[in-house]
């Protein structure tokens, strides 16, 4: 792992009166005005801009008018959860009489509008299908709902195949032809767009004169935990959907489920952050998509009732605690096949595979790999019927969705399906296909990456003076933000001298620092340490790359380094 500068431009933009340090922030993460800062909602941009918007309320509009039975298909993970939550609870603020949520069980139908997901949906005989986090590759199952009579409105974000299916109408920022200008939605925010449109347009046919017109900001909590939690880019759009979503949740105005899932991981709502939205309540509402139904998580979002919404979040944390010990016994096992291998004899593309791997961890058993060994990942599970579900994790400067494609243009018939994002895809394969795909794959990532894109790298905001260790600077980082991926949060480097190390909740070693000059003394933490490397007792000083960080004990507040590198200096 090295650690470079990260790259500011020529001229650093007028931000107005910030401080340097936090124009340096903002201008090495893209930012070129003040404008962009402004994280007001009326700085979002206009709906309008939605190829397919118009259509999708028409549609909408008509299922309320008509009372019509509206079935919301959505995805098994906490972006799929959000969305279906937010468009259940969206359109019956909006008047609409009947709505209900279906979400694949990904062990029994896998993932979106198949034709097997939408002979289920039938039986609860829907008029209208709305499809959210997914839909935009379902080709087959629209014109199964389609045969069906059923009138079907696909709201999505992900890539679109060669070919898109024939819904009635489309919302995806990024299906061709759409100018939309920010491609970084998740699906959770594409719905919240909707039923923005559709407020607008009810209201100009004069809907709310006999009802009263929804806050729909009361949604924003579930949109900025989709969002952080499907690691969409926070471009400057996401930032404002996040950054109004968490100061509800500051506010105590977050959904009770919401507030439930934070009471029960012993988080302080009034000092949540982006980070907290990713690594505390993403996973616990997504150990309930990974290892059981996430009918679970949803309905804790939606439920009113306080005591009930505690009992599913207790639920979704033992199911997170579960996760855990699943995630950890298979990465022990992944390892074991590594064991023996040096880096240099180490494939550039790794594929692994054991029978009893579960399907609904492999996607963070492949991010782990991926970030041990600095190269793209696939770890795969038996899928039944002599088929492989493999979940890929990739790294800057590879496609992994279209190394995927490479893949199979160059050997048809080798990969069954496959689909996903440039840093994460799915994919199916027969089993005795393995050992061929993953030379394949191997030979794809040879192809478009070096010996030294592989070598693991942090990008550092630079170091910080002894006397910029503190609160003040501290809360100014952490109000800066939302951080989050495309927007990252500050990290600095520096050496450090060792003072004392020891090994806190099994994984995470806990340090007392002082900088180098010996001048203040700090404590710090790194998580999820290599125990055979740590503690280490003989060494007294380390090169440190750290976030700058706020520790609350007992109400006092102090400065804490987030270590996510050390390294013996």
């Amino acid at each position: 792992m090295r650690i470079e500068a990260r790259p500011l431009p020529a001229q650093l933009p007028d931000l107005g009166s910030l401080p340097p340090l936090l124009t340096r922030l903002y201008a090495a993460r893209g930012v070129q005005s003040a404008e962009e800062l402004d994280k007001g909602l009326a700085r979002l941009i206009p709906y309008q801009q939605l190829k397919g918007i118009d259509a999708a309320v028409e549609l909408l509009v008509q299922a309320l008018e008509q009372r019509q039975r509206i079935l919301i298909v959505g995805d098994f993970d906490a972006d799929g959860a959000t969305a279906s939550s937010v468009g259940v609870l969206g359109l019956r603020l909006l008047g609409a009489a009947h709505v209900d949520y279906l979400v694949p069980n990904r062990f029994e139908y896998g993932y979106g509008l198949t034709p097997e997901i939408v002979a289920v949906a039938l039986e609860r005989q829907p008029d209208l299908l709305l499809t959210v986090d997914n839909g935009i590759s379902s080709v087959d199952g629209v014109a199964a709902a389609k045969a069906a009579g059923l009138t079907v409105l696909v709201t999505d974000h992900h890539l679109p195949g060669p070919e898109l299916p024939a819904a009635d109408a489309i919302v995806n920022p990024n299906q061709p032809g759409c100018d939309f200008p920010s491609k970084a939605m998740a699906g959770v925010g594409v719905m919240f767009y909707v039923l923005l449109a559709l407020r607008a347009r009810l209201r100009e046919t004069g809907w709310f004169a006999s009802r009263a017109e929804p806050n729909l900001g009361e949604l924003l909590d579930l949109v900025a935990l989709g969002s952080v939690a499907d690691v969409v880019p926070l471009d400057a759009n996401n930032r404002i959907l996040v950054h109004q979503g968490l100061a509800r949740i500051r506010a105590g105005r977050a959904r009770p489920g919401l507030r439930a899932i934070l009471e029960v991981a012993g988080r302080d709502h009034r000092r949540i952050t982006s980070t907290d939205l990713g690594f505390i309540l993403g996973p616990r509402l997504n150990a309930a998509g990974r290892l059981d139904d996430m009918s679970l998580g949803i309905e804790c979002l939606l439920c009113d009732d306080e005591a009930l919404a505690r009992d599913m979040a207790v639920q979704l944390d033992q199911l997170n605690q579960d996760r855990k010990a699943i995630e950890q016994g298979m990465q022990r096992e992944a390892l074991a096949q590594l064991k023996d291998l040096s880096l240099d004899d180490m494939p550039f593309g790794l594929c692994l595979f054991e029978p009893d791997w579960h399907q609904g961890v492999i996607g963070i058993l492949a991010s782990r790999l991926k970030e041990r060994y600095h190269r793209p990942a696939i770890a795969f599970a038996d899928a039944g019927e002599g088929m492989l579900k493999g979940s890929a994790r990739s790294v800057p400067g590879l496609h992994i969705r279209d190394a995927l494609d490479a893949v199979a243009a160059k050997h048809p018939g080798l990969i069954s399906k496959f689909g996903g994002h440039a840093m994460a895809a799915g994919l199916s394969l027969p089993q005795g296909n393995f050992g061929a795909f993953a030379a394949a794959f191997d030979a794809e990532v040879r192809r478009q990456l070096c010996e030294d894109d592989l070598t693991g790298r942090l990008l550092s905001d630079g170091q910080l003076d002894a006397t910029e260790f503190h609160l003040e600077l501290a809360r100014a980082l952490r109000n800066a933000g939302p951080w989050g991926q495309h927007f990252p949060e500050p990290l600095f480097h520096g050496v450090f001298q060792i003072v004392n190390q020891r090994i806190v909740g099994e994984r995470h070693l806990k340090l007392v620092l002082k900088t180098e000059c010996g001048s203040v003394q700090l404590d710090g933490i790194a998580f999820n340490i290599d125990r055979d490397v740590w503690p280490n007792p003989t060494l007294r000083w380390a090169e440190l790359a750290y976030k700058l960080d706020l520790n609350e004990f007992r109400g006092n507040e102090t400065v804490q380094l987030m270590v996510a590198h050390i390294a013996p200096r």
